[in-house]
Order: structure tokens, then C-alpha cells, then sequence
């Protein structure tokens, strides 16, 4: 049976930059925020991180090419993980896409057309959950129902919220996320970036179904509004207690919220070699 991880204690990464520079990150096990400057390797720490885990979070011998991770509990070799990716950049390959949906433009476009196949999959899930504890009856059957079901309700409520000031709200009697506005419905990929890019986090979020996971988010604030990024920790945790958020970041506002302590500069962990 695969033993998963619970969190990430340590990240050590040798000979980054062709052998000049060593990395050993400690980490905390909720909330991790690494700061610096372009051009100091934060984004080349997370990747070569992910890099390595294999599809379903493995680190054999955890060793990755040079990246050792040192996790909690010890003898776990699994780590549940998921990436954010912030840049909204064509689709490479949008030809190809474009058979499976016209409308897929964007690399967040086909995120969110992943994510929606998986939201589909979770849903069943929690009603396979919700039918069971009802046929085992007993007098707080209703409310065990409920509260499984209850991350989904918050979720749609915090996006509803989020979205209020345009007038978007999610069509809660629909399988897949779709939005009425003014009596228009609309898809996930007629969204604005920013408006994308939160869906892809909140909903990434969701469906680990508090599940112990590790969330690699590389400059999660590009296209988010000042306010949704001061909220942007919070609600991921909110969502899932469960996850280990590690992130980079340039925004302020990021860690405004009482974060501040999370921060960690690159030059902190790095040493010359």
C-alpha cells in the first residue's frame, strides 16, 4: 500500500547553477513563501522539485536528480502534489486541443478543462460518500451528509463572493462550472485571466478533498486583483487544512494578511559551494 506523505520538511537541492550554489530549504508544514529578486532561482528551486516527482509523487530513495526531500512521516515514499502555474500563455498545441474544445485558447483555459473533468469525478465521489451515510441511518445521518458536502457549498460560495462585484454567479444545478450573469450563461474560458487563474487555484484546492497535499503555486499573483491576492492564503487553507502550500512570490500582498513570517529570502538558503 502507498504510504503519502503528510508534508515536506526539507528541500535540498545540490549543485544549482552548474555547481555554484547549494539549497537546503526547512520548511514549515502548512504555509512556505519564498521571496527574492529576478533572476535568484525561485522558480528553478520549485521546478526542480516538481521536475523530478513522478506523475503519481513518488521520490525514490528520495533522490531526484539532486533534489533530496526529506518528509513527514519519514518512512512515507508518496507525495500527493499539485501546480499552479500563473502565466496565461497561448496553447502550444491548439490544434490538437481545439478538436476536444473550440474554446480552449489558453494554457489556464485547458487547466480549467482538466480541473473540470476531475470536479466531475470528485462530485461523484462525495455523493457516493453522502448515499452511504445515509443507508447507514443513525441520527445524525443528515448532518454527517452534510458536512461532506459542505466544502463544495463554501467553495461556491467564496467564488460567488469573489466574483460579485461583475455579477458572476456559479449555476449550482449544473455537473460541470458554469456561470449566469445578467441571465447569460457562461464558461469557465470566457472568464478574465485573473478570474481564471483564481477558479484554477480554488478549484485545484477543492477537489485534493482535504486530503494531505502539497501545492506548488510559482507567482500565483499574476492577474490577481491586490484585494483577491491578500486573501489568496487564507482561502486555500480554508478549502483544504490539510495542504502544504509552497509558493514564490514578488507581491506584498501575498503575505499581508499575517504571513509575513512564512517569508524566506533565496539568499537565506543558499550557500557557495
Amino acid at each position: 500500500m502507498q504510504k503519502y506523505a503528510d508534508y515536506i520538511q526539507q528541500i535540498e537541492i545540490d549543485s544549482l547553477w552548474s555547481g555554484k550554489k547549494h539549497i537546503v530549504w526547512n520548511l514549515h508544514p502548512q504555509v512556505n513563501i519564498l521571496s527574492g529578486v529576478n533572476g535568484m532561482g525561485k522558480s528553478t528551486i520549485l521546478n526542480k522539485v516538481v521536475k523530478g516527482l513522478r506523475a503519481g509523487g513518488e521520490f525514490p530513495s528520495h533522490m531526484l536528480k539532486g533534489v533530496k526531500l526529506k518528509v513527514f512521516p519519514e518512512a512515507c515514499k508518496w507525495i500527493r502534489f499539485d501546480v499552479i502555474r500563473s502565466f496565461d500563455r497561448p496553447l502550444m498545441n491548439s490544434e490538437t486541443i481545439g478538436k476536444i474544445d473550440i474554446s480552449l485558447v489558453t494554457e489556464l483555459d485547458w487547466q480549467l478543462f482538466q480541473l473540470q473533468r476531475k470536479y466531475l469525478d470528485y462530485q461523484v465521489n462525495i455523493g457516493n460518500r453522502i448515499i452511504n451515510v445515509l443507508q447507514q441511518g443513525g441520527p445524525d445521518a443528515a448532518q454527517k451528509a452534510a458536512l461532506i458536502s459542505a466544502p463544495k457549498t463554501r467553495f461556491q460560495d467564496i467564488v460567488d463572493n469573489l466574483f460579485a462585484d461583475t455579477g458572476k454567479k456559479i449555476l449550482r444545478t449544473e455537473n460541470e462550472i458554469r456561470f449566469t450573469q445578467i441571465g447569460e450563461t457562461l464558461h469557465p474560458y470566457q472568464l478574465s485571466s485573473g478570474e481564471k487563474q483564481m477558479l484554477a487555484i480554488l478549484l485545484t484546492v477543492l477537489i485534493e478533498d482535504n486530503q494531505h497535499t502539497v501545492l506548488f503555486m510559482d507567482e500565483p499573483e499574476v492577474s490577481l486583483h491586490i484585494e483577491w491576492q491578500k486573501q489568496l492564503i487564507d482561502l486555500i487553507l480554508e478549502l483544504n487544512p490539510n495542504v502544504q502550500i509552497i509558493l514564490t512570490t514578488h507581491s506584498p500582498a501575498v503575505i499581508m494578511k499575517g504571513w509575513l513570517d512564512q517569508v524566506t529570502e533565496v539568499s537565506d538558503i543558499t550557500v557557495d559551494e
